[in-house]
């Protein structure tokens, strides 16, 4: 928690050296249950309206457009891969509110699991832009574009059987069983995770590393 503590004094220290208009864009990344939305919701709370996060989850394809995939089943499986999320419109949308500094962004919710439209709004007022994702750092387009679009990018550094576990707990608390959990977890969340770890690091301005 002291790292945390620690960024959030850092991010205030330089909103009040920002001349109005201006905002630093922050893309932070990090695998499956790494804490992410934790460290993005402990910065919100510190920071109140000096900063708005918009989270990749947000642009996770609806389950009607998973439908619509030719591997449907291997799509809905698969959900949380690189190519179950619309990465060009989240470039798109991104290169948009960067010129004006202002756009509407979708957010997730986890309960009904699908993205609920306009649910955040970007404005001038806000100094800090904090993106969140678990992608934002590869090399692969549309990320390789996407990072570009960042002032600073962050990387969450922690061991993977950790995360695994984090996101295993996650999926039983969705209603899936410890079996079922672990046997996603093994196809998809790791698979994804060790994506993660071997393009991320060298992309990343600031490694935060797990503290346990």
């Amino acid at each position: 928690m002291e790292i945390y503590n620690q960024i959030v004094d850092e991010l205030y220290e330089k909103s009040k050296s920002m001349v109005n208009g201006t905002q630093f864009w922050i893309g932070l990344a990090g695998a499956p249950g790494s804490g992410k939305s934790t460290l993005a919701n402990l910065l919100k709370i510190r920071l109140k309206q000096l900063l708005v996060v918009i989270p990749l989850d947000g642009y996770h394809y609806y389950r009607s457009e998973l439908d619509q995939m030719k591997n449907s089943s291997q799509a809905y499986i698969y959900r949380g891969a690189p190519f179950t999320f619309n990465s060009q419109k989240f470039f798109d949308d991104l290169t948009t509110a960067r010129k004006s500094r202002s756009g509407i962004f979708p957010s997730f919710d986890h309960g009904i699991k699908d993205p609920i439209e306009k649910a955040i709004h970007l404005s001038t007022d806000h100094k800090i832009i904090l993106v969140e994702g678990n992608y934002l750092l590869l090399n692969s387009d549309p990320w390789c574009s996407i990072r570009k679009l960042f002032d600073e990018t962050w990387l969450l550094d922690i061991p993977i059987e950790v995360s695994n576990a984090r996101v295993a707990k996650r999926h039983v608390a969705t209603g899936l069983t410890e079996y079922q959990a672990l046997k996603r977890v093994r196809q998809n969340d790791d698979i994804n995770a060790k994506l993660i770890a071997k393009e991320s690091f060298d992309n990343a301005d600031k490694i935060i590393k797990y503290c346990a």
